[in-house]
């Protein structure tokens, strides 16, 4: 035994779990937790973040990016309540993450003390671990229970340190137990379940995958799996690059988010494989479509959508399974028509990315992030319309890793994101995606970026408004009301916070700002950097629903449509037209 402070020993126990570095800021009631930070600064690094939320979204990111726990930490009060949207953004996409939030001294608690608040039921609802320390002794111990459960549950988990008890000296001895966080065991999947997908799948005319995050690790058996039976494939947002994007049997996502080529296949799929997801916009699914539901939670199965096959399984060992029986499909006019329909939607987003005729163009952006972007890059994407140039065009084809804020979706992850991405993936090069209206609430740390030799290049998004807001009061047909935004030049705003910064108005401007761009990389820039993107103040086609099809839809609305947002349906046939050209249809 080894004796330290309880602080340090705090710290220890992260050592031992494999955690890096933690984010937080000081504070009178969780100074000996830094203090312990201090005493193993060689092992772990304190990320000192300017805002206490910034370092838990980074926290949650690290988890998404990497599958580890992140570790946040505040002081009681403000400290702690400032954590709350990283910590929810972690609960609603089940990522682990552990928040170290500080305590007033026992003996002033329950006495209105300067910053007091019984913190554990502000917790309660976002943790699936939560306690306060009792005796300094405990501390080790709860850590080490903490991210057990943070890693078993997929989730967030809170310890609550009294700051006089992480002062006291302890006896500290590592525990044996090993660091279990994932089960060691192979699963069997039911051998009827497989043979009922089978005759499912191949008494279905139209079917398709649709893959959530569960299969994120996975991407070999799900192309395989893709392969072999030839079925398109399309994905949640937040499973963005669980089958690489430019493979020819991946057709998109459906929503706001989506593509044309996803929200048609859904309009003529009669069997969707719905896989390792609760994808909450599965209630908008058109409903005449059989659905197998397949899911390692007993919980999310039918939760979002009714479905007819319910199968609790691991959705790569049931994708294995299934690879097993070696039974193969033809590539049939399904298939091929949903490769035609998604290759001419690339072609008009690439169109777009050419044309700046009427001002920046976002696709324009997102093609210079693709030409010099590397195989191992993470990219961090806020919420708003920047999601869906983000979803639409950034490369995920070799091992980039993509997040953002998925069931949350709140506003202001792209920076902290990208900060984890710099920290978690040291060897790819991070980007933040950020619209102006989310970039302007967590600025702020580009400092922090900076205080530690990151070189984030941080795209921001710039059309003076919220776009996705705006985009709702154009579809609710509302006053447009509290959506417009004074403007803000960023790259000086980057320049005072000491990042490297460029504008950009132009495709011209942009292939000068991304030459340079490769020049200080060359040179080993370690400074952050912020490109301005001053887009058109234009509203994003809407993916949602996408009119194409006249006999679906009627030849009124599909030319009103076409008109509206200025594409040639000869260019864009619908899913419907391509396969009724090929006799197919359901």
């Amino acid at each position: 035994m080894t004796k330290m402070i309880a602080g340090q020993a705090l710290v220890k126990a992260l050592e031992e779990w494999g955690v890096d570095h933690v984010y937080g800021i000081p504070g009178g009631s969780i100074n000996h937790t830094v203090e312990g930070l201090f005493l193993e600064k060689d092992k772990v690094k304190y990320i000192q973040v300017r805002h206490e939320e910034v370092g838990a979204i980074a926290a949650s990111a690290d988890a998404k990016f990497t599958g580890k726990i992140g570790v946040a930490f505040g002081s009681a009060g403000p400290g702690a309540t400032h954590l709350f949207n990283g910590l929810y953004d972690a609960k609603m996409d089940h990522v682990p993450v552990l928040a170290l939030v500080g305590q007033v001294p026992q003996a002033t608690m329950n006495t209105n003390y300067f910053q007091e608040m019984d913190e554990v039921p502000m917790f309660s609802d976002v943790a699936v671990y939560n306690r306060t320390i009792t005796t300094a002794a405990q501390i080790p111990y709860v850590i080490n229970q903490a991210i057990r459960e943070a890693y078993r549950q997929k989730g967030v988990s809170v310890v609550v340190i009294p700051e006089n008890l992480a002062s006291e000296e302890i006896d500290y001895q590592p525990v044996k137990t090993p660091k279990v966080v994932a089960n060691n065991f192979s699963q069997s999947v039911d051998p009827k379940a497989v043979n009922d997908t089978l005759a499912l799948i191949k008494a279905a005319k139209h079917p398709l995958v649709y893959a959530g995050r569960g299969l994120l690790g996975a991407r070999d058996v799900l192309t395989k799996f893709s392969e072999q039976f030839n079925l398109p494939i399309m994905n949640t947002v937040p499973a963005t690059g669980v089958i690489s994007t430019d493979h020819p049997n991946f057709i998109g996502t459906f929503g706001r988010l989506g593509s044309k080529s996803g929200f048609e296949a859904l309009q003529h799929t009669d069997l969707i494989l719905f896989l390792g997801s609760e994808f909450p916009f599965a209630g908008f699914w058109p409903k005449n479509i059989k659905i197998i539901q397949v899911n390692n939670n007993p919980f999310d199965i039918g939760k979002t959508v009714d479905v007819d096959y319910a199968i609790i399984s691991d959705a790569k060992s049931y994708l294995q399974a299934l690879i097993d029986t070696k039974e193969t499909l033809p590539a049939g006019t399904w298939l091929k028509a949903n490769q035609q329909n998604k290759h001419n939607w690339s072609s008009w987003l690439n169109e777009l990315a050419k044309d700046d005729s009427e001002g920046l163009n976002p696709e324009s952006v997102t093609a210079k992030i693709t030409e010099i972007s590397g195989p191992k890059d993470t990219f961090a994407v806020d919420t708003g319309n920047v999601s869906e140039w983000g979803v639409r065009g950034l490369p995920m084809n070799h091992e980039q890793r993509f997040a953002l804020s998925g069931l949350f979706a709140t506003m202001g992850f792209g920076l902290p994101g990208g900060l984890a991405g710099a920290l978690s993936v040291p060897e790819g090069q991070a980007w933040s995606l950020s619209g102006d209206g989310g970039f302007s609430m967590v600025v702020q740390d580009l400092i922090t970026e900076v205080r530690y030799g990151l070189p984030v290049i941080n795209v921001v998004f710039t059309n003076n408004r919220f776009g996705f807001i705006y985009h709702e009061q154009v579809q609710t047909k509302q006053h447009f009301y509290g959506v417009d935004l004074t403007s803000a030049d960023w790259a000086k705003v980057g320049e005072g916070l000491g990042a490297i910064a460029f504008t950009a108005k132009s495709i011209a401007d942009l292939n000068d700002v991304f030459a340079k761009i490769k020049e200080l990389q060359a040179q080993g820039n370690k400074k952050p950097i912020v490109i301005n993107a001053i887009i058109k103040e234009a509203d994003p086609i809407p993916t949602d629903f996408m009119p194409f099809d006249a006999k679906l839809y009627g030849q009124d609305t599909v030319d009103a449509f076409t008109k509206q947002y200025k594409i040639d349906p000869k260019k864009q046939p619908s899913l419907g037209e391509l396969l009724r050209a090929q006799g197919d249809e359901l």
